[in-house]
């Protein structure tokens, strides 16, 4: 439901809301700090502050801030800087609900479900929040931390052993069909 735009956003708003400086960091060094592209960060950042949830500041200090307090920024109004406007997808729009068929009435009942729970939550309390228990940290892999630098290396070196691994294999059943 939510796109890689929409989770790379919520995540940078909520390193910038725990950023106990309050000045601007820039789109860069935040990608950095949140194992995210540089680029692709920055351009989450922009539709950021094209809606206004986000101040961009020039020069050499320059980066970004919240443009407003955490308590004014709701899930919805990121998702939709990010997505677009959550759409229903009906079967003819403006009907009457009742007359509808009930594809029609779960679509509308599915559509205002998600804008009322966007609506409903905002930054200030993700920033309450913002990880899980330390014991299910060591079980499951939230979607709002940042990516440390030794995970990184762990994740690039069990890849490394795994393509070892995958060339090895099929050396050896090569090897094996031309009677080596």
């Amino acid at each position: 439901m939510l796109t890689k735009t929409s989770v790379s956003a919520i995540r940078a708003l909520i390193h910038l809301g725990r950023n106990a400086t309050g000045g601007a960091i820039s789109p860069r060094l935040m990608a950095e700090q949140l194992g995210e592209s540089p680029s692709y960060l920055a351009k989450v950042t922009q539709q950021l502050a094209k809606a206004r949830i986000l101040r961009a500041h020039r020069g050499v200090s320059g980066g970004v801030t919240l443009h407003l307090p955490p308590e004014e920024i709701t899930l919805l109004a990121i998702v939709e800087a990010c997505q677009g406007a959550i759409l229903a997808d009906f079967c003819e729009e403006g009907a009457d609900l009742a007359e509808t068929c009930a594809f029609h009435q779960a679509a509308a009942e599915l559509h205002d479900a998600i804008v009322r729970v966007l609506s409903r939550w905002t930054l200030a309390e993700l920033l309450e929040n913002p990880r899980p228990s330390k014991s299910l940290r060591k079980v499951v892999r939230c979607w709002l931390e940042p990516y440390r630098p030794v995970e990184l290396e762990q994740a690039s070196a069990r890849e490394g052993r795994a393509d070892k691994a995958s060339r090895s294999v099929r050396s050896r059943s090569r090897g094996t069909k031309t009677g080596r």
